[in-house]
């Protein structure tokens, strides 16, 4: 079990760190047990959260689809707290958990997932199960579906959203707030 103590959100926000706490009260993802484990330094919680609410909440690819490689990774990183949470903006669209669930298991088939959803979320399996599988052929593939920009998106938004989910997994972090819906 880590020894890092969630800061008391009431406490947080009295600091700078409020209007992003408010955002996560907002979005619903990530919640803010985000700032309860990086309030500890809060110039560096701000930077992550800019960082990873402009991965998350902006660019050219759906948010829906986000939302399920953001789950899919954090499943595959065991990662309960980014597992936990789910994006109002994602729900309100329609994403529900057997999607989700389809998403995070064997989508190549199923018929809720376009071709152009299904490389998506292969990209980001194979970035974390088998990424020498992510191959010139397979950036040949991704551009049937996707702008170089798209790909761009995608990357950097798999790459951030793992590596953030295994260092939360580490520190045994647990949503706060009552879940999105």
């Amino acid at each position: 079990m880590p020894d890092i103590t969630m800061l008391d959100i009431e406490e947080l926000k009295k600091t700078k760190l409020r209007p992003l706490i408010e955002q996560c009260l907002e979005h619903r993802a990530p919640d803010p047990a985000f700032h309860a484990m990086m309030g500890h330094n809060p110039d560096q919680a701000w930077a992550m959260f800019v960082a990873w609410s402009t991965c998350f909440n902006t660019g050219r690819i759906n948010h829906t689809l986000k939302e399920i490689i953001r789950i899919q990774l954090a499943r595959f990183a065991g990662d309960s707290y980014f597992g936990g949470v789910r994006s109002k903006q994602a729900l309100a669209a329609g994403l529900d958990e057997a999607r989700i669930d389809a998403g995070c298991g064997d989508y190549d088939d199923d018929p809720r997932f376009s071709k152009a959803e299904r490389v998506a979320l292969r990209y980001a399996d194979q970035m974390y199960l088998d990424p020498q599988k992510v191959d010139a052929a397979f950036y040949d593939e991704m551009k049937r579906h996707y702008s170089e920009a798209q790909i761009m998106e995608l990357g950097g938004f798999i790459a951030f959203h793992y590596g953030m989910q295994v260092f939360m997994r580490t520190l045994d972090a647990r949503p706060l707030a009552a879940p999105a819906g």
